[in-house]
């Protein structure tokens, strides 16, 4: 039992448009889902697990996920809570007793950050975690296996903010970014940064 590293790659990317799906597109010279991967692994997440729906059997094909396991989602148009949901549920099989989730397309996420908001679990005193950058939440997040049972009811594409409310928080300021690759300029404003 311990800590299951999700991550969220299951949308069409839509707004990033595109040939490739959105986690093949490069970042760096690697598929775009593999930077997340990496800083699970890098923040001592072993067991991951990698959520799929548009495009699965492209991606999975596409990128060394590096030993992960493939969990496909196939209501995956529902939107994010769906992933989540598949995510969770596969963690479950695994016999966690907790979820560290972060997005696919997160390149600039590190390790220190993932690292940060595990060690800062306590499950007697907050159900969640969730890493702050200039005071705002966002990824890495952990769900204690209390909430699994709310995940499962959850609906929509905005994925667990509302279980999160009660959430501990941890500053990562100068632990990597939490931004996100919703777009080809987004992905070009972060290839820039250092």
């Amino acid at each position: 039992m311990g800590v299951t590293g999700v991550v969220l790659a299951a949308g069409a990317g839509s707004r990033f448009g595109g040939d490739l799906p959105k986690p093949l597109v490069p970042f760096r010279g690697r598929p775009l889902v593999t930077w997340p991967l990496a800083a699970l692994r890098e923040g001592g997440v072993e067991d991951v697990v990698v959520v799929l729906g548009a495009r699965a059997d492209a991606v999975a094909a596409g990128a060394d996920l590096g030993g992960a396991a493939v969990a496909v989602c196939p209501a995956w148009e529902e939107g994010l809570s769906a992933s989540l949901r598949c995510g969770v549920e596969a963690a479950v099989e695994r016999d966690a007793e907790a979820v560290v989730v972060v997005l696919g397309d997160q390149p600039l996420l590190r390790g220190a950050a993932v690292a940060a908001v595990v060690q800062a679990r306590a499950p007697a005193e907050a159900l969640a975690v969730r890493a702050t950058y200039g005071g705002v939440p966002g990824h890495p997040s952990v769900i204690e296996s209390a909430l699994f049972t709310a995940v499962a009811e959850l609906r929509g594409d905005t994925g667990a903010r509302e279980l999160l409310r009660g959430a501990a928080y941890v500053r990562c300021d100068g632990l990597g970014s939490p931004a996100d690759a919703d777009t080809p300029e987004a992905l070009a404003r972060l290839a820039a940064l250092g």
